[in-house]
């Protein structure tokens, strides 16, 4: 288990409470007194830290990387249901965004997400959830075979952003961006979108318009990375706790501006402490607004999805 920084008193405790067992075990002397005191302290320490963690925490708790990503959730909600589609029909499969048809309860989704490496290797291999403009494409090819079929669209969003480089520039990465953002609002198919880590910047749009918007508790979702703010304005990364907050990048601060529709709560200690309750929550987020947007016409889904994001930065002095 890795702990952050400001989880140090969590692992002292955490350690005291292993020992307590070791020596219960191992001696004839009764500690169960001792080791309920210490859990004691241990829920309570937990609750007033994670009661009381400020933005740049939670986009540290996003970056976890015990935290639960794309391919876990898909495994966890679709088992062996899930049929991975591969490529964009033009340059190649970029592996940085997986797709594919899957069944979560007995409705089908085409799913579509951000994939982070777990390990050097993977990482690379998945170019660090950075996806080229034929992963966009990929995205909305699958995407618009959804719509073909009547089969409802959910986004897995978790990237630091799209890959910056030279090549993805020459390939047309800000036209993909766009492009998929153009078709997403008259797609005439619900649309879920679920934040599940970072949300940076157009990497997380070119797949995050839809009718619900949902948003773990310890994720963050922004223009820009606290750091590369904090690297602009001060010229230094050492501002990225300032920038964090004046981003209003968290989960409360999005659903306070009307950028997202619900939270989706956490276990204490953030999803990667209880991934078997995290992905029940996501599940049951899921199948409810779908529930909510099955009842609507296409006609009606794209007239509600073009007013939600029309409203959105609209100021009345």
């Amino acid at each position: 288990m890795e702990y952050l920084e400001f989880e140090l008193p969590i692992k002292e405790l955490e350690d005291q409470l292993d020992k307590c067992k070791i020596i219960g075990k191992e001696s004839e002397v009764d500690v169960t007194e001792t080791c309920k005191q210490i859990e004691k302290k241990l829920i309570a320490t937990k609750k007033e830290i994670y009661k009381n963690l400020t933005a740049w925490q939670r986009v540290q708790l996003s970056r976890h990387p015990n935290r639960p990503y794309t391919t876990d959730y898909i495994k966890a909600l679709c088992g062996d249901s899930f049929l991975e589609l591969h490529g964009d029909r033009n340059v190649k499969d970029d592996k940085a965004m997986v797709g594919g048809l899957g069944k979560i309860g007995d409705q089908s989704f085409m799913i579509v997400g951000q994939q982070k490496g777990y390990n050097t290797k993977t990482r690379q291999y998945r170019n660090f959830g950075m996806s080229n403009p034929e992963g966009y494409r990929k995205a909305l090819r699958l995407m618009k075979s959804a719509e073909k079929f009547g089969i409802p669209v959910l986004t897995f969003i978790d990237t630091p952003g799209a890959y910056p480089g030279l090549e993805a520039e020459e390939r047309g990465q800000g036209e993909a961006i766009a492009r998929n953002i153009l078709e997403m609002t008259r797609l005439k198919v619900p649309i879920i979108c679920v934040i599940i880590g970072e949300g940076a910047s157009g990497g997380a749009l070119g797949i995050g318009v839809g009718d619900r918007v949902l948003m773990l508790e310890n994720t963050w979702y922004s223009v820009i990375s606290p750091e590369s703010c904090s690297s602009i304005l001060w010229r230094s990364w050492e501002y990225k706790e300032q920038a964090a907050e004046a981003l209003k990048l968290t989960a409360p601060d999005m659903k306070k501006q009307h950028l997202v529709d619900d939270i989706v709560k956490e276990p204490l200690g953030g999803a990667h402490t209880d991934r078997e309750t995290t992905f029940l929550t996501v599940r049951d987020a899921i199948l409810k607004s779908y529930e909510e947007l099955q009842k609507l016409s296409p006609k009606e889904l794209v007239k509600k999805r073009m007013e939600k994001y029309s409203n959105m930065g609209v100021y009345k002095g």
